[in-house]
């Protein structure tokens, strides 16, 4: 079915001030920079919607975390809302040309990771070389501190093209591995395919660039944009012949499903029907393959783990598949973190002038995991693995490395690690 186009802007008159928004957004909790969502949003959007000059830039220190729009009773797009502002301020030139360089680079993980990973070592020694990121923060404004991810020895792909399929290949599954997969944890992609493979898929890779998350959430709307025409171009004809297009990036699979459509009004029917057949990797397996899941004969995993949902799979509105897909797990005791937010927010923790916001978001998160004593975080985003490891010093893992492990399939570090202990 044909989706209605209606601007995010129009949500804004179903706003009753009720500042609910305001009492639950983890930003405007640990710092005055940002007035809160209420203020940001609705309030001055009723300005812009005027076209007058809001001259407050405060917006841009939303996170996009979406915690106001989950809890807003009326559904005010409220994270959007600031979203397309930031925008505006872009395409206005309001941003100083430094950081306007620094949010483009930053927000470019593809670009990095083809001109690094050949190199990935030379790369590797440069990003964390405690000089250079001091250069970095002077010259750019990234924070020093900030958990730059280290890339592979080998691209995602190219394990891929040497794969020998395992069992009896059944229906087609596209999988969307996104930058991170491709250039940084090779691992998560590595086990999705042998999940998906043991539960009777014939796994795809289809052509595909980055989702434009990154963009999108620095305003960058127009590169965004391009990002997004590019794999609806690569992926609309899968979804033509009815094959899922599954992604263990929650963030991809937002981008793909709803943010890049919502935010950039691309409304036509390819990117409609691709919306409709992208799915995150734990909801397709409770959707379609949970009958041969159920019946797998799963190996007891005898840890007590973490577990932190991010915020971009909560703005999916499925629950928390993930820890439902764990609960298969034999012996696996998973403790849920119950936090809002670990506060990266995929680039914004990054920003020197964001950073110290981002770890005090996060704070609550950090206490949980060094509070339980485990031994590891699961949680289904890349920048929120990443933060996570930053802040406590424990290693994170997506859930799919854990069911791969458990179906008996070789774990990989940092997993191999913890059950090699146990």
């Amino acid at each position: 079915m044909k989706r209605v186009a209606h601007p995010v802007e129009l949500s804004l008159d179903q706003c009753i001030k009720c500042n609910i928004c305001t009492t639950g957004c983890p930003v405007a909790a640990v710092t005055d920079l940002f007035p809160g969502p209420k203020y940001e949003a609705p309030q001055a959007g009723r300005f812009r919607a005027l076209g007058r000059q809001v001259v407050d830039l405060s917006v841009d220190y939303c996170s996009g975390c979406r915690v106001c729009n989950m809890i807003c009773p009326t559904g005010v797009k409220i994270a959007e809302i600031n979203a397309r502002a930031r925008a505006g301020m872009v395409k206005d030139g309001r941003f100083p040309l430094r950081r306007r360089l620094r949010n483009n680079l930053i927000a470019r993980a593809d670009l990095i990771g083809k001109l690094g990973q050949p190199i990935h070592q030379v790369t590797n020694f440069i990003l964390n070389f405690k000089t250079s990121r001091l250069l970095a923060e002077y010259a750019l404004e990234i924070h020093h501190e900030a958990p730059l991810p280290k890339l592979a020895d080998s691209k995602f792909t190219t394990w891929f093209r040497h794969h020998q399929p395992s069992g009896n290949p059944g229906r087609k599954v596209a999988y969307f591995h996104g930058c991170s997969t491709q250039y940084y944890e090779p691992r998560v992609g590595r086990a999705a395919v042998r999940v998906l493979e043991a539960l009777g898929c014939e796994v795809i890779i289809p052509k595909q660039n980055c989702c434009g998350l990154p963009l999108l959430s620095n305003g960058e709307f127009a590169a965004a944009r391009r990002y997004h025409a590019s794999n609806v171009r690569s992926l609309v004809e899968l979804a033509r012949q009815g094959i899922p297009i599954v992604g263990t990036s929650t963030s991809c699979t937002l981008t793909l499903k709803e943010e890049a459509p919502e935010l950039l009004d691309m409304w036509d029917e390819d990117t409609q029907l691709v919306a409709r057949m992208v799915f995150d990797f734990n909801e397709f397996l409770l959707s379609d393959l949970f009958p041969a899941l159920k019946r797998y004969p799963l190996k007891s995993i005898p840890l007590q783990l973490g577990y932190h949902i991010p915020c971009q799979y909560r703005a999916h509105r499925l629950g928390k598949p993930g820890l439902e897909v764990l609960k298969l797990v034999p012996d696996l005791q998973v403790v849920d973190s119950q936090a809002d937010c670990c506060g990266i927010a995929g680039t914004y923790g990054y920003k020197k002038e964001k950073y110290d916001i981002a770890m005090q978001v996060g704070q609550p998160l950090f206490d949980f995991a060094k509070q339980i004593q485990a031994p590891a975080v699961i949680c289904d985003s890349e920048t929120c693995r990443w933060q996570i490891t930053h802040a406590t010093g424990l290693p994170a893992v997506h859930p799919v490395e854990i069911l791969a492990a458990a179906m008996g399939f070789e774990p990989e570090v940092p997993l191999a690690a913890l059950l090699n202990k146990v």
